[in-house]
């Protein structure tokens, strides 16, 4: 079994006569895309639509193609000068299409009888919810030249910051006991058994950014002022509202979500006092031991063991999940494990046209580096039920983006919990549960108070890094509550997590705790339904790109805009709270 991935189903390398004959097409595209645009206002309505979906379906999977193959290498190794070039030299190809594009987009959403012209064509039925999407777009585009101009700078500016931070990242060594440590290394050893190892961790963590902080506060500042400015010249009133747009998902869903969440985080912070008392903490939780493990947790899995502890439980699930998850192991879908260059996190990316996606961690061998593969792996089983769309019909929205892979983090961890052979098991399984919903309620939710106050506060002022330090600690402060102890928090939480340092993705925290409770009614219905279920689950995972989220939740019967599908979501972590709290002490 491969350790590191393999990208030969792309390119077997940027000397592929393959690769050389796709960039040479993608030059042709472009130039296709501007004539394209000189020409559409002389067609007739039903061809010029025509038309723009076939090229858009073509053109589709070879941008992908190209940019999957540079972007997964990059990621592999951020030091691959090779790849960063490409990237570039790409993005900068593309640039040259944005005046055409919106010229193009404007033309189509223009037109009077789309409606008419949709109904008339198989393949544009198909695409009814795109085309309509496209009319509303147009309602926030900007002139030909602006668009042209924007696409431009981002190059060197949103894009090229992200870029900087995700090289700060993955380059800089911590100090830990006299070896130097990758940043992904370090943080894997919050999950040791020896507490004085992971406190000294903690610390070792803590002080390797005081080496970057305050380049890496440039990023973020740059990327922030950047996303308010073009939010405000596209006429969205804040940056969430253009997100909340995007997403295809209403502020009464959002509101409904946070409010539940709101209402009963102590469910949470009980979870984390229990805990912390166990430890011998008198004042909550000390960050450091946040990841403690419990129970008979310390056992290490070797890659093959976690293949086979996923296949034994999604096998009892769903076939065609099982033999996904199985051709990912054995078809090197995976790339394995942290080093130096790497980039820190995990993520899955899908392949559009091939089937396949390509996931990447930094497995350790814990249990919930399992977890991990387990999530990663559903954000490959949705895009395997995306297959049967057409090309242009597979981009979903980020609420619905952690679902899939939410669910098979319920699917593996109930199963493991309900098979448990002693106490000391279920204990450890019970806790590493709560550790999980607990980042996806109180740490997600800091994050969604941190960066809306990076927004609130950056249009007017430059935030140092010790600035933004305090502000992620305000955020921790409310959102942990008396879970954790104040004094011991981590202050540099906004520098480690890259889901901040995007231009084109503001707000990447709510859509944790969405899919996190999601998924958890969702698995309640299958717990109720049994396999009838699986179907529903799927046709739902299949409906998300053509749905608003609101839309693809009714598929299962379920209204998000109202508090009760959330309540009832976060109430059923109580009964494992509770049996948390007797294992601790019988354990004790």
């Amino acid at each position: 079994m491969n350790s590191v991935w393999s990208l030969d189903v792309l390119y077997k390398g940027y000397d592929d006569p393959k690769f050389k004959e796709d960039f040479e097409k993608l030059d042709e595209a472009i130039a296709r895309t501007n004539r394209f645009a000189d020409e559409i206002a002389s067609m007739p309505p039903r061809d010029a639509v025509l038309e723009y979906i076939k090229h858009g379906e073509e053109d589709q999977r070879l941008i992908m193609r190209l940019f999957s193959f540079a972007s997964l290498r990059s990621s592999a190794n951020t030091k691959d000068t090779e790849s960063s070039s490409v990237i570039g030299r790409l993005m900068g190809k593309l640039s040259t299409t944005a005046k055409a594009e919106t010229k193009i987009k404007k033309h189509i959403a223009s037109i009077e009888n789309l409606d008419e012209i949709i109904e008339s064509e198989p393949i544009l039925k198909e695409y009814e919810y795109l085309l309509h999407n496209l009319r509303e777009n147009q309602k926030h585009m900007l002139s030909d030249e602006c668009e042209e101009i924007m696409a431009l700078y981002d190059i060197s500016g949103g894009n090229a910051w992200g870029d900087l931070h995700g090289y700060l990242t993955s380059s800089v060594t911590a100090d830990y006991r006299g070896e130097k440590l990758t940043l992904s290394s370090v943080r894997n050893l919050a999950y040791d058994p020896d507490p004085a190892v992971r406190k000294d961790a903690y610390e070792a963590e803590l002080a390797c950014y005081e080496k970057i902080k305050d380049s890496v506060a440039f990023s973020l500042n740059s990327i922030k002022l950047q996303v308010i400015n073009g939010t405000r010249l596209r006429g969205f009133n804040s940056p969430l509202e253009q997100v909340l747009f995007r997403s295809h998902m209403t502020k009464e869903t959002l509101d409904a979500l946070l409010g539940s969440m709101q209402e009963h985080m102590d469910i949470f912070r009980r979870y984390m006092r229990i805990k912390a008392e166990a430890l011998g903490h008198k004042n909550g939780l000390p960050w450091y031991d946040m990841f403690a493990p419990m129970g008979s947790s310390n056992k290490k899995y070797t890659v093959e063991e976690a293949k086979d502890y996923l296949l034994k439980i999604f096998r009892g699930f769903d076939t065609d999940l099982a033999n996904m998850v199985e051709r990912a192991f054995d078809e090197a879908w995976i790339d394995f494990y942290p080093r130096e260059g790497k980039v820190g996190g995990a993520f899955c990316a899908g392949l559009d046209g091939l089937n396949q996606s390509r996931i990447l961690t930094n497995f350790d061998g814990s249990f919930s580096d399992i977890v991990t593969l387990a999530h990663e792996l559903g954000h490959a089983f949705h895009n395997l039920n995306l297959e049967a769309h057409r090309p242009l019909n597979n981009d979903y929205s980020m609420p619905v983006a952690e679902t899939a892979s939410t669910f098979n983090e319920n699917v593996i961890m109930n199963a493991a919990i309900e098979a448990a052979e002693s106490d000391e098991e279920k204990l450890a399984l019970i806790e590493s549960q709560l550790q999980d919903v607990t980042q996806i309620m109180c740490d997600i939710y800091s994050r969604y108070l941190f960066e809306t106050s990076v927004f609130e506060r950056r249009e007017n002022e430059f935030l140092p890094a010790d600035k933004l330090c305090e502000l992620m600690l305000d955020a921790q402060k409310k959102a942990y509550g008396d879970g954790l102890d104040p004094e011991v928090l981590h202050p540099f939480m906004w520098l480690c997590k890259g889901h901040y340092y995007s231009s084109g993705l503001s707000f990447y925290n709510f859509p944790y705790a969405f899919g996190g409770l999601f998924a958890r009614g969702l698995y309640a219905k299958y717990v109720e339904n049994g396999n009838d279920f699986v179907p529903v689950y799927r046709k739902l995972l299949y409906t998300t790109p053509i749905a608003t989220v609101e839309d693809a939740a009714l598929v299962a019967g379920i209204d998000l805009k109202g508090k009760e599908f959330w309540t009832n979501s976060l109430l059923s972590y109580k009964k494992n709270v509770d049996e948390f709290e007797r294992l601790v002490k019988l354990v004790k």
